[in-house]
Formats: structure tokens, sequence, C-alpha cells
């Protein structure tokens, strides 16, 4: 595949995505006991929004530098933020380091976990996975695998914590991304039935999308929860947004969400177009 994430580093489809995942870690984290955070492509950990990549889309502008020229925002968009500068501060060995670097879901991951939780990360690109490799080395808590991520959920569940949060994220260069998360989720949750399962998605084709929901109402017996943002209107063949769809979804976790998503959509929103949701499907 020549997908390459740099592009797209810091765009809203990005924020909507680490927003969600911090607000699914702080749920998960209510809880003392340990936990195992599973990333299914992870990526390079973080990525330079000054790099020629980042700079020939500036998709950023759209998303990252938005909501962090906010005053005021929702407590868990403020932990996201605080998450984002800290990595900032780290990179550039400074205490106001401004915003070059946009960290990817491994790095938030690791900022919000305690001190017993553990990451897994696969990703198969070899410079990526190099890249990621490098990121974590010597960090403990983390592990990295040159692995199909799909094949990983196979290898890695269940986790010896007997908690998990598992994010499926992939690229969706490929026509049959939502068709591998169809057959590969069921199998997971036969694994290990109790654990968090995250999956992100964009939303290009609304009939797409409806698909899969209708494919993971009829092969999941979990209750799964469906969260949506669009910022422009149902624009064929057009990224209008993203969504995530959690399958036994944390104790009021549903509640965090609808707090936040009115906000999130006002400030990412082109013209007021697009429209926000999390509901129930089962």
């Amino acid at each position: 595949m020549n997908y390459r994430h740099s592009y797209h580093a810091g765009s809203f489809t990005d924020v909507i995505k680490h927003i969600i995942l911090t607000t699914l870690i702080t749920s998960i984290s209510r809880k003392d006991t340990p936990f195992c955070y599973i990333d299914t492509h992870a990526g390079t950990g973080y990525y330079d929004l000054f790099s020629d990549y980042a700079k020939k889309t500036k998709e950023y502008e759209g998303g990252i530098e938005k909501v962090i020229q906010q005053e005021n925002p929702p407590p868990l968009v403020k932990r996201y933020l605080d998450c984002v500068h800290k990595i900032n501060n780290q990179l550039t060995e400074s205490t106001f380091a401004s915003l070059r670097y946009y960290p990817g879901s491994p790095m938030i991951a690791r900022y919000l976990m305690g001190p017993h939780d553990r990451i897994i990360t696969c990703e198969l690109q070899l410079q990526e996975y190099q890249t990621l490799r490098a990121t974590f080395a010597g960090d403990k808590q983390v592990a990295v695998h040159h692995a199909d991520g799909f094949l990983g959920l196979k290898a890695f569940l269940p986790p010896r914590e007997r908690r998990s949060l598992v994010l499926i994220d992939p690229p969706y260069e490929n026509l049959d991304e939502f068709s591998r998360i169809a057959y590969s989720l069921p199998a997971a949750l036969k694994r290990f039935s109790t654990g968090v399962y995250a999956i992100w998605y964009p939303i290009k084709e609304k009939n797409q999308v409806d698909r899969f929901y209708r494919t993971i109402e009829e092969k999941i017996s979990y209750p799964v929860l469906a969260i949506e943002l669009t910022i422009y209107p149902d624009l064929p063949q057009h990224l209008n947004g993203c969504g995530m769809i959690v399958v036994n979804p944390p104790w009021q976790f549903d509640q965090s969400i609808n707090e936040i998503l009115p906000w999130l959509w006002k400030t990412l929103t082109i013209n007021a177009q697009g429209a926000y949701c999390a509901y129930l499907l089962k």
C-alpha cells in the first residue's frame, strides 16, 4: 500500500478519532485494575506537521488548529489537548513548544495510561513500523510488532489483563476493509467477549456505512454504540466526516460522548454543514 498518514495528520477526522479514544481510555481507567490497549494499525506514533507531506495538504488547519484555538473546551477535550502539548514539549525538549508534532493513537494512549497498563501495536508497512519501533524504544509498557493488525487480533487476544481496548483503524485504501472488519470482529469477540472494541471509519458514501451497520447488527450480539460526525452534507465520493462504532462501550461512555459532540461539531463544521449523533445500534 502507498498510504501515508502524514498527509492527513491532525485533520478533523484525526481529532474526532482521538477525542473519542481519549474518552474511552478515561472511562476504562476509572477502574484500578490494569488493561491492555491494542492498536491494529498503529502508524508511526507521531507526525511532523512541518513535513512536506503535511504542508502539501495542510489538513491540520481544519482539525487540530481549530480545536487548539478554542477557549474553555470540555474537560475531556482539554485532556486530549494536554496530551498534544506534552508530546510537543517532549519532542522539542521545550516547556513552551508550539504545535509542530501531532501524536498518533498509540502515543496518545501511552500518555493516558497508568503505570501497570500495557500497549500492543501492530504496523504492517515496514518504514512505518521502523519509525514506530524507534519511537517506543526502551519503553517496557509498549510492544511493537511488524504484523497485519487483523491477524494480530488472533495472536494477542485474550490479553493477560482480562481487560482491553482494541482500536481497529485501517487506512481504508483497499475496498475490502469494511468486509475484513465484519469478518474479523466476530472472531475477536469469540476469543475475548468482554473487551471493548473501537472501529474507526470514514464517511464518504452513506449507503456504504449503512451496509456496514447492517452487517454489524447481523453478526454482533453485544451492545454497539455508533458515533458519527460530519462537517459537510452527504456529498458522493467526498470525505464528509467519520465515525466510530464501539462494541461493549464502558459505563457512562455514551453520556460523556454526547456532552462533547455538540461542541466538537460546532468547532469543526464548515458553514454549519453536516451533523453529529451517537446512538445504540442494538
